[in-house]
């Protein structure tokens, strides 16, 4: 049996890695050359923390009291294009009570999954991603957001989670090394986090030293469909063919799935990120700044700082009032980081693929028989990328899958 898994990130070749596993010749076509895909620069964090999705109650109003502001964490343009407006729609549709209740126990289990798949592949010869189980923190400041993050780690505590809640001098107990100036905070001890330059590498290598075939800087222009059955794709001036094809496109998966007469409901949010090497102050923990939504991760000798959500069209624009947000919030936060602008050149950017009620798509739809859906994972691609690829090679095999997919039935806006 073959499988072409189109796009090359973190979801595409975790898919590679297990449908190798279940004795596929596999094939990966990505549009780039693999070098700086948007599983690269991310923050590198694995989250059961992340039960509740982007589309959640309250997100509609903050996000269009942030859109004044040219330094906010949330950003979506305004546009005449019709399928940002269509998929707007859905999303405050979907913005409610009803949809996290639903959706949690979902997002939980695909990540507690993944965090248990990465730790399988951190013992195997080969990888050594700098995989660390410290747990993440979040930090807040205002009585206001310590009030909702404790209701929700009380949640999180039902649902199995190990999280606890800690006082400012807990926190500075923690970082010594960085000044706290927040009330509080919630260290989610089920998360984990991971260098994601390694993780890529390793398992580009791993795949291609296991005869699995690259075709690289090569775009999908064409998908052959006959009686609803994909028979090749067409990627530069290769025909590929293959049993079953998945698409794991990320933020480009519009455009492909067009390709094969389907309209898909995802939009592109750009978010921001640097590194710095070696700096003279790190925290040891993780962390998520609340009410600025900006993220921190200590990587060995670098600290990664990232953040925002740009919902836009795809664009090569780097907005450095994003960025000068992300590092007034460190400064706010953490003011011992002595954290300084970073130089346009040294802003890395990438697109993640949001649907519109924050759940991703996985598996099987009925408009095509042999084709599975491997996107919409939004900021948790790479927590939910070996479960992902697990669960496509389950479904491509006809076996049950580890955990329910039926939350993400890939058609269920269609």
């Amino acid at each position: 049996m073959k499988a072409v898994v189109i796009g090359g990130g973190i979801i595409g070749l975790s898919s590679a890695y297990y449908l190798l596993r279940e004795g596929f010749e596999v094939t990966v076509v990505d549009r780039t050359d693999l070098s700086d895909n948007c599983s690269l620069g991310n923050l590198g964090m694995i989250v059961p923390s992340h039960f509740v999705p982007l589309a959640a109650p309250g997100i509609v109003s903050q996000g269009i009291r942030w859109m004044f502001d040219a330094k906010s964490p949330f950003y979506v343009k305004p546009s005449l294009n019709l399928s940002l407006i269509k998929w707007g729609l859905k999303f405050i549709r979907s913005a409610n009570e009803k949809n996290v209740n639903h959706a949690a126990p979902y997002l939980r289990d695909l990540n507690l999954l993944s965090k248990k798949l990465y730790e399988d592949l951190a013992t195997q010869p080969g990888f050594d991603f700098a995989l660390e189980k410290k747990g993440i923190i979040m930090y807040y400041k205002t009585e206001k957001v310590a009030e909702e993050e404790i209701h929700l780690a009380e949640t999180a505590r039902s649902m199995g989670l190990d999280v606890v809640v800690r006082s400012k001098e807990e926190l500075q107990q923690i970082e010594p090394g960085a000044a706290i100036n927040a009330i509080g905070g919630v260290h989610y001890q089920c998360d984990a986090h991971l260098s994601p330059d390694k993780l890529n590498a390793q398992l580009i290598s791993y795949l291609k030293n296991n005869g699995v075939i690259f075709h690289t800087g090569a775009k999908v222009n064409r998908i052959v469909v006959e009686n609803n059955t994909i028979k090749n794709v067409i990627a530069g001036s290769s025909e590929i063919r293959g049993d079953v094809f998945v698409m794991a496109a990320g933020s480009w998966m519009p455009e492909l799935m067009k390709l094969a007469g389907i309209d898909l409901s995802l939009v592109p949010g750009k978010g921001y990120s640097f590194t710095i090497d070696n700096p003279v102050k790190k925290l040891n923990v993780p962390a998520i700044l609340c009410e600025a939504r900006v993220a921190i991760t200590p990587m060995g000798g670098r600290m990664r700082y990232g953040g925002t959500m740009e919902i836009n069209a795809i664009n090569q624009q780097v907005n450095m009032k994003r960025v000068q947000g992300i590092v007034e919030s460190v400064a706010d936060y953490l003011p011992g980081l002595d954290l300084e602008m970073p130089a346009k050149e040294d802003v890395w950017y990438g697109f993640r693929p949001c649907s519109p009620d924050g759940l991703p798509y996985i598996g099987y739809g009925n408009k095509i028989k042999n084709m599975l859906y491997a996107g919409g994972h939004a900021m948790m691609g790479l927590s939910l990328g070996p479960a992902t690829g697990k669960l496509i090679a389950e479904l491509a095999t006809n076996r049950a899958p580890s955990v329910k997919t039926d939350a993400f039935y890939p058609e269920r806006f269609m």
